[in-house]
C-alpha cells in the first residue's frame, strides 16, 4: 500500500512525461486535473464513466489510473486493469474498502490512497455532533412547516460532555484539536496509541462517553465495531457520530437502541448500504433499505449522503496527491 506524499519523486526532472487514466471524474475533478498535471508532466486522460470491466481497456497505454470512492471496483475488473497494462491504482479516497488490495497484488497492480486536508471532515463532524444535541433535525423541520415554538426539551453544550473520539489518525486529531475549543472533557482511542490521559480502552470510552464519534478505517478487526454490546454500553441518552465508513456501525443495532429510547440520537454522514443510494437522486424513488427508512423516520437521526471530506480544500489536495502518487509509482 502506499499514501501520498507532498513532494516530487528524487530526481524528477528528469522523469518523461507521464499518463493517467482518471475514471469516474466530475467536471470539477477534471478541471483541477487539467491544470494541475502539466506542472508534474503528467498527461490526464479523463473519463467520466467509473472504472468497471466494461471500461477497464480504456486505461490501455497507461500504467497509473486514478479512481473514487463511490463505486466499488470488482476482482474482475482489476484482473482486466491488470491485463491491459495497469500497475497502479490511486484512490482519491482516504479508505480503499471499495478495492481488494490482495487481490490486486497478486495480479500485479499496486493501491494508493490520497491524504487530504483533515479540516473537511473534522469541520463537518463538530457540525454534526452540535446539530445533535441541539435537536437541529426536529428544528428545522418545523421551522419548514412555519412553527416556530420552541421545542419541547431543551438542548444541550458540549461543554458540558465526555466527547468519545475512536480512531485517532489526521481527522480523529483535528476534531481533538476542536473539541479542546469548546470545553468538554475528551476521551480517545486508537489501536496505534499507547494509553495517555486521553487514551482510554474501547469499552471505558463507551461507557464514560455522552458522545461518540467514529474516525477509525474499516477494516475485518473494525467491521461492527460498535455493535449491540458496546451500543448497550453506552450512556442513557447518548449521541451516535458517524463520518467514517458506515459499516463501522451496527445500523440494527443502532435502531433498536433509537427506537427504544436509550439513545439520544445519531448524525450520520455515513451508512451501511449507501452503495447505490448516496450520490443518486432518489426524490421519485422508494427506499429499498428498510433501515435507512427508518432511520430516516426518526426526528433525532441526522443522515447527510457522504458528504464530509466534500469541499475545494480536499478536492485540490486529492487531486495534487493522485498525480504525485502516480509519479512516485512510475518513478520506483
Amino acid at each position: 500500500m502506499s499514501s501520498d506524499a507532498r513532494s516530487r519523486p528524487s530526481g524528477s526532472a528528469t522523469v518523461a512525461t507521464t499518463g493517467i487514466t482518471v475514471y469516474g471524474c466530475g467536471a470539477d475533478e477534471a478541471a483541477l486535473f487539467r491544470t494541475m498535471a502539466p506542472r508534474f508532466d503528467v498527461v490526464p486522460t479523463i473519463i467520466d464513466a467509473a472504472l468497471t470491466e466494461e471500461t477497464a481497456d480504456l486505461a490501455v497505454g497507461t500504467r497509473c489510473v486514478s479512481v473514487g470512492h463511490k463505486t466499488q471496483i470488482t476482482n474482475p475488473t482489476l484482473l482486466a486493469l491488470s491485463q491491459v497494462g495497469v500497475e497502479y491504482i490511486s484512490t482519491r479516497s482516504v479508505g480503499y474498502n471499495h478495492i481488494d488490495v490482495p487481490y490486486a497484488q497478486s495480479v500485479g497492480i499496486t493501491v494508493g490512497n490520497v491524504a487530504y486536508s483533515p479540516d473537511s471532515v473534522a469541520d463537518y463532524t463538530l457540525m454534526l455532533m452540535l446539530m445533535a444535541v441541539r435537536q437541529m433535525k426536529s428544528v428545522l423541520l418545523r421551522v419548514e412547516a412555519h412553527d416556530y415554538r420552541l421545542s419541547e426539551t431543551r438542548g444541550r453544550e458540549l461543554r458540558d460532555l465526555t466527547v468519545g473520539v475512536v480512531g485517532t489518525g489526521r481527522i480523529g486529531t483535528a476534531v481533538i484539536d476542536r473539541l479542546r475549543g469548546f470545553g468538554c472533557r475528551v476521551l480517545a482511542y486508537d489501536t496505534r496509541t499507547a494509553t495517555s490521559d486521553d487514551h482510554v480502552p474501547l469499552d471505558d470510552l463507551f461507557r464514560e462517553s455522552d458522545i461518540v464519534t467514529l474516525h477509525t478505517p474499516l477494516t475485518a478487526a473494525t467491521h461492527h465495531l460498535l455493535d449491540r454490546r458496546r451500543i448497550a454500553q453506552l450512556k442513557p441518552g447518548a449521541y451516535v457520530i458517524n463520518t467514517g465508513r458506515g459499516p463501522l456501525l451496527h445500523t440494527e443495532a443502532l435502531l433498536e437502541a433509537l427506537e427504544s429510547g436509550h439513545l439520544g440520537g445519531a448524525a450520520l454522514d455515513v451508512v451501511e448500504g449507501e452503495e447505490g443510494v448516496f450520490y443518486a437522486d432518489r426524490r421519485h424513488k422508494p427506499l429499498d433499505d428498510g433501515a435507512l427508512a427508518r432511520l430516516h423516520g426518526l426526528p433525532n437521526v441526522v443522515i447527510t449522503p457522504h458528504t464530509a471530506y466534500f469541499t475545494d480544500h480536499a478536492l485540490a489536495d486529492t487531486v495534487e496527491n493522485s498525480l504525485i502518487n502516480c509519479l512516485n509509482h512510475i518513478a520506483i
